[in-house]
C-alpha cells in the first residue's frame, strides 16, 4: 500500500487504470470472442455467459464513472 493516492480516488492510480482498461477493453473483447468462437466450439449457454460478461462490464464501467464524477466536482472555491 505504499502507493500515493494522489488521483483523488479512493483506488490508488494503478488500481483505476487497471478497472478502466478491463471495463472498457477487456470484458468487452472477452464477451464478443465467447460470443463468436462459443458456439464453435458447443460452449453452452453462450448467450447467458455474454449477457453476464458485459453486465460485470457495464457494473466496473459505472462505479468507475460515478467515482471519477465524485472526484471531478469542484470544491467551491473560487465559484462567484
Amino acid at each position: 500500500m505504499g502507493e500515493s493516492n494522489t488521483n483523488g480516488y479512493l483506488l490508488p492510480d494503478k488500481a483505476y487504470q487497471a478497472l478502466k482498461w478491463l471495463a472498457l477493453i477487456a470484458l468487452p473483447a472477452v464477451a464478443w470472442l465467447v460470443g463468436a468462437v462459443g458456439p464453435q466450439w458447443g460452449l453452452p449457454h453462450c448467450g447467458e455467459i455474454v449477457t453476464t460478461i458485459n453486465a460485470i462490464g457495464l457494473f466496473v464501467g459505472a462505479l468507475i464513472g460515478v467515482s471519477q464524477l465524485t472526484a471531478a466536482k469542484p470544491d467551491g472555491s473560487g465559484e462567484k
